[in-house]
């Protein structure tokens, strides 16, 4: 009878643990701002265009199909990227243009949806206030652990190290 009650407690805890870290809707959201002293024109077509993902963003490590423009909605490229020590493949899509101000693209690792990138541009006296907001999924439980310990914090450095990089490229370009 003691062992009974024991193994029930430890499942209503781990259940408990496990309610705790995965969150409600199961999305993770990096948000990132930063002042660049361009028009928005210019920020947005440097930031839509792939080719130039992998000279900013340091998961980005090359792109291929359509990258030499920046891309309308329902144009696809794929990425080879390094996201916290993992590396792999994603093929985005774009949803949403409306340039100079925002443009979404949704992706897809394997047939699962790998997440949502977000720009937003608004005009400023000094240029540009450029905001990125990453969203993605924890598919299961053992993610949203890993998540909670390591990864989160390992994309919150790689995005704000990003965007930094982006003021510095095109701050120097001419």
């Amino acid at each position: 009878m003691v062992r009974k009650i024991i193994i029930v407690a430890i499942a209503v805890a781990a259940l408990g643990a496990g309610a705790f870290l995965w969150r409600t809707d199961g999305n993770t959201k990096i948000q990132n701002e930063i002042i660049i002293t361009r028009e928005p024109a210019v920020v947005f077509e440097y930031v839509t265009t792939p080719r130039n993902w992998p000279n900013w963003h340091p998961a980005s490590k090359a792109v291929s199909g359509a990258t030499d423009h920046s891309l309308a909605v329902g144009e696809k490229v794929t990425e080879d990227f390094v996201v916290a020590g993992r590396a792999g493949k994603v093929v985005w899509t774009v949803v949403k243009r409306d340039p100079p101000r925002e443009w979404v693209i949704d992706g897809d690792v394997e047939g699962h949806k790998a997440g949502t990138v977000t720009y937003s541009l608004t005009p400023v006296t000094d240029g540009t206030r450029f905001e990125r907001e990453l969203t993605y999924p924890a598919r299961n439980l053992l993610f949203a652990i890993l998540n909670r310990i390591s990864i989160k914090s390992r994309v919150e450095e790689e995005s704000d190290r990003a965007v930094h990089t982006l003021k510095r490229v095109l701050e120097t370009r001419s």
